[in-house]
């Protein structure tokens, strides 16, 4: 298999990238395994996550800034605008302090958001958000991206409520009726995954996929 060290743009899905990179592909198919405990499961998750934003935030500007060495003054570069990142709760909590590894300062805002297990539909319950969130780059985190219904909803609030334009969504494992989902709702909107899965089965669950993430992370199973 021909692997890249970016993500690969989904020819079907054009708002999707794929990570292909052989680390996070380890990673992934031990935390499929239905025997990994979720002291494992967490620790993985959030190695992929810290993985990921490495590549993701390529795109992000910087701004010159003067630094004074131990030998001499010179000139480097520092990120120009504040990184907000919004965990979809419950599940998207777990991937968050991989990517805060990377960028302790990023500032961190809560959608809470639910499935009704019959309608399938989104329900919210907690929204706490930075007032300035719009200022910077967002990344809005949920590991798995099913329905697309939750994570629709909390894109409407930042680009509707907040006025965010500088939005990326970050999952572990996406199925392809979430991704057209958000493709038709939010189609400049840019999904990051490390996995696109078959399909979603009559209860809503991604297949292949990993089971309940946010149960397999946080030992409620």
């Amino acid at each position: 298999m021909t692997v890249t060290t970016m993500p690969t743009q989904n020819i079907e899905h054009p708002n999707l990238w794929v990570f292909d990179h052989p680390v996070i592909q380890d990673k992934l198919t031990i935390i499929r395994d239905q025997n990994t405990k979720h002291a494992m499961f967490r620790r993985l998750l959030n190695e992929i996550a810290g993985l990921m934003f490495f590549q993701l935030s390529r795109s992000y500007k910087t701004k010159p800034v003067d630094v004074v060495t131990p030998v001499e003054q010179t000139q480097g570069q520092q990120l120009a605008n504040p990184i907000t990142l919004v965990p979809i709760l419950r599940a998207g909590i777990g991937m968050t302090d991989g990517i805060l590894t990377m960028v302790p300062e990023a500032r961190i805002g809560h959608i809470g958001v639910y499935r009704d297990e019959e309608t399938k539909l989104p329900v919210p319950y907690y929204c706490k958000l930075p007032s300035d969130i719009a200022s910077g780059p967002v990344l809005l985190i949920d590991p798995m991206l099913a329905t697309g219904g939750s994570a629709s909803y909390a894109a409407n609030i930042l680009l509707e409520e907040f006025g965010c334009t500088d939005i990326q969504m970050v999952c572990l494992v996406a199925a392809p009726e979430g991704v057209l989902k958000m493709q038709k709702d939010h189609p400049t909107l840019s999904i990051y995954t490390a996995a696109l899965d078959r399909c979603l089965n009559d209860s809503g669950y991604i297949l292949p996929g990993l089971g309940d993430a946010g149960d397999r992370i946080f030992g409620t199973l």
